[in-house]
């Protein structure tokens, strides 16, 4: 493992956590509040309060028995447990995983911000890390004085930030208010700011976590850009976290991924995503009963089939019931991104006749999409409708999961003021009975 950049072996971060019992916390005005109806009750409510007190005592005897209080006072918690790696030097490494998987307490043990509770860590080389928007930024003190701050952070002479200072100042946008206290900076100029630091004080180790979402998408382009520069070109060791999948891939050749603070796979960046996509549709609960309306009910909602690859054809079914007269001023299906940002919208409201529906009749809607030209990802399909009776309302959310898609497909670039919106080209029917 010498001849690695960053060697990682059997580390482990274990936490305690600690079960406080049950507390009363009284203010000032409780107790007054507390005696002001004891008085009451000691001169009218004697017996009553015998009764009260009976029923508080045996109260506090079934809280006594309940599950909180068998829990043990001190619990310890492995947020990483039996890890091991290796990083060479210019290797390009994404790590995904779900929110509490243990990527963050793992980027923060190779900052050297917090200490591991087992295992060894070797790094060879300079780290500069980017975990949190503005991370060594002091806010009293200007733009060009947090530029240089942050590079002695990172171990830089002056001489060495006085070279890349126009540099840091032009990849940032800042120049106007580099002489204003980073703590009147809006959060995308601090990030700009932080990351350009970072990037261009030439760290052998470049850690960045998912703060680049706090950037518009060209300063993100930028980055992400610049972040390829210093792995190919100077040979640098960048490590990426993102729950952004589209990015991981085309950034990371490499990627681990991570399940309960352990890594459940670290191979090629197409094979551990497409694990890590079907591991979270797996996860969700499909199904469940379909809510009712007081006039009309969703009796199916079908997205067949629910994983293709980007730019095949998928067919969607929806099958209304109506117990009543029923008018539907809003009526389509909205497909969502995984992060919850809407990306498409198929309306049904095709024709008058459509949108009425007669006490007893049921319409069923046929959907065919011949060429999805989403990015890959997990999307949520779901129907929407507003009527007469009902409010607004988003029912029976569906799966989706999008896999690279064949060589050439074509994907419509998204229109600036419409990021993520995709205009979908649908062939459509409706079949009415009763």
């Amino acid at each position: 493992m010498s001849s690695a950049i960053i060697s990682v072996e059997n580390l482990g971060k274990c936490y305690r956590l600690h079960h406080q019992q049950r507390e009363r916390y009284t203010a000032l005005r409780d107790v007054i509040a507390e005696k002001a109806r004891g008085a009451l009750t000691k001169l009218k409510f004697g017996k009553q309060k015998a009764e009260i007190g009976n029923a508080e005592g045996q109260a506090g005897s079934l809280l006594s028995q309940s599950p909180l209080s068998t829990l043990p006072a001190v619990e310890d918690f492995w947020a990483l447990k039996d890890v091991s790696f290796e990083i060479k030097q210019g290797e390009v490494v994404g790590i995904i995983g779900r929110n509490g998987a243990g990527k963050s307490t793992l980027l923060k043990i190779l900052s050297r911000i917090t200490e591991p509770t087992k295992g060894r860590i070797t790094l060879r080389g300079r780290v500069a890390s980017l975990l949190e928007v503005g991370t060594g930024f002091h806010p009293e003190l200007t733009g060009r004085e947090n530029i240089f701050l942050n590079g002695a952070i990172l171990g830089m002479t002056r001489a060495e930030i006085r070279g890349k200072f126009d540099e840091i100042v032009a990849f940032a946008e800042v120049e106007k208010f580099l002489d204003t206290p980073v703590k009147r900076y809006s959060s995308g100029m601090y990030v700009r700011l932080a990351f350009a630091v970072a990037a261009h004080l030439e760290p052998d180790i470049l850690i960045v976590d998912e703060v680049l979402a706090v950037g518009d998408s060209q300063f993100q382009a930028k980055c992400l850009g610049k972040m390829q520069d210093v792995a190919r070109g100077g040979g640098r060791t960048v490590i990426f976290v993102s729950h952004n999948m589209g990015v991981v891939k085309e950034l990371c050749p490499r990627v681990l991924l991570f399940k309960q603070g352990r890594i459940a796979a670290d191979g090629a960046a197409h094979d551990v995503v497409v694990q890590h996509l079907s591991a979270m549709v797996q996860s969700r609960q499909q199904g469940g009963e379909l809510k009712l309306d007081a006039a009309l009910k969703l009796e199916a909602l079908d997205v067949k089939p629910s994983t293709i690859p980007s730019g095949e054809a998928i067919s969607i079914r929806v099958k209304l019931h109506a117990q009543e007269r029923t008018k539907l001023h809003e009526s389509c299906v909205i497909i969502h991104a995984d992060s919850g940002q809407r990306v498409a919208i198929i309306d049904l409201r095709l024709q008058d006749d459509v949108c009425r529906l007669e006490p007893g009749e049921t319409a069923e809607y046929q959907i065919q999409i011949p060429d999805l030209p989403f990015m890959e990802g997990v999307y949520e399909v779901g129907y929407y409708f507003r009527s007469d009776q009902s409010k607004d309302e988003l029912f029976a959310l569906r799966d989706l999961v999008v896999l690279a898609g064949r060589t050439g497909c074509r994907v419509p670039p998204y229109p600036a003021q419409n990021r993520g919106f995709v205009e979908l080209d649908y062939q459509f029917s409706v079949e009415k009975k009763r």
